[in-house]
């Protein structure tokens, strides 16, 4: 059996240092509450009483219930593509006896049943489309793991060879259907990870350690800050249109999110800034609508499921069907 931490294998997973560690938990801890406050300050249109109206109305649950379904794909990308180019950097330093990058350090530190978990959220809220680079994280991720399989070279074959024709069959239609379509990044998505995955492993060579780990480090917060936009301005509350009866007889539509209701009145941040207070007995009836972003771009599916819906969502389709769009909601206000 091949030692841990021997050629080609990480270290036994330990924590390396203190701050290493803090520094990650100050980052899985402190990002979250962070996105919360800034999405909150970003849909109030940056006016501080509004955002001191949401922050009031706007109860902590509700907030992380939001921030959750929103942002845990952004989280879980960070974290699965700090982990994999961390395992990658561990298998290349190995036990030499210079500090290894931090990317690696997070990595022996992290315990297997954290691991497995962010690939489990991961594998249940990505897109469809996306999941086959999980597939190359996760060898890249627990190859330490593959590699203490003594499995003879033919089982592996047979084993890699199944999964393969496996996954064939599984997208097959998916990508003739894209070729067809002229759909090239998502036949792309589809059809380079599996074969990234065959040689995803470790190591690098010496030389190419620092720089990558350098480079790794500084495309990563790039590419989450581009990433997190979207995120930031994404709405904590449902948008809604609301029709609303007028002394001229014409009933007046206000697009926008409801921040509360009560006895009285119903507050709603208008879709084109500021808040509006509607008379409860005005209202004449009120409609859910999807947000652009909600708007699908492919005409995808793998197996019945669509493409850009994650695994709990096209679930979820299963039980309750997608009502049609109300033609309110395509209403300009």
């Amino acid at each position: 059996m091949t030692e841990a931490g021997g050629p080609g294998l990480p270290p036994p997973r330990k924590r390396y240092a203190w701050r290493a560690g803090q520094g990650f938990w100050t980052l899985a801890v402190g990002v979250p509450a962070v996105f919360s406050v800034m999405r909150l300050w970003v849909e109030a249109g940056g006016e501080l009483q509004t955002t001191l109206l949401l922050v009031a109305n706007v109860g902590p649950i509700n907030l992380m219930a939001a921030l959750f379904t929103t942002a845990t794909r952004l989280v879980t990308t960070g974290l699965v593509a700090v982990f994999a180019l961390g395992a990658v950097l561990a298998v290349s330093t190995g036990d030499r006896p210079r500090r290894p990058p931090l990317f690696a350090r997070w990595y022996v530190m992290a315990p297997p049943w954290f691991l497995a978990g962010l690939f489990a959220i991961a594998l249940a809220t990505w897109q469809i489309i996306y999941l086959p680079l999980l597939v190359v994280a996760a060898v890249a991720v627990f190859q330490r793991e593959l590699a203490m399989l003594e499995w003879p070279r033919r089982r592996w074959a047979a084993t890699v060879g199944v999964a393969l024709a496996g996954y064939g069959w599984l997208v097959a239609p998916t990508v003739q259907q894209a070729w067809r379509t002229g759909e090239l990044f998502a036949v792309a998505l589809l059809v380079v990870p599996p074969v990234l995955a065959l040689g995803v492993s470790g190591p690098l060579p010496g030389w190419l350690v620092r720089p990558a780990a350098a480079l790794a480090q500084l495309g990563i917060a790039v590419v989450l800050l581009v990433a997190a936009v979207p995120v930031v301005l994404t709405p904590v509350l449902p948008m809604t249109v609301t029709t609303v009866a007028t002394p001229a007889g014409v009933p007046e539509e206000v697009r926008g999110h409801v921040i509360s209701t009560d006895d009285v009145n119903t507050v709603i941040l208008q879709e084109r800034g500021g808040v509006r207070y509607i008379d409860n007995d005005a209202i004449e009836a009120r409609v859910l609508c999807p947000t652009a972003e909600e708007l699908v771009r492919y005409r995808l599916w793998v197996r019945e499921f669509h493409v850009e819906d994650s695994l709990l969502g096209a679930l979820g389709r299963r039980v309750r069907p997608m009502a049609p769009v109300s033609a309110v909601c395509r209403i300009p206000t």
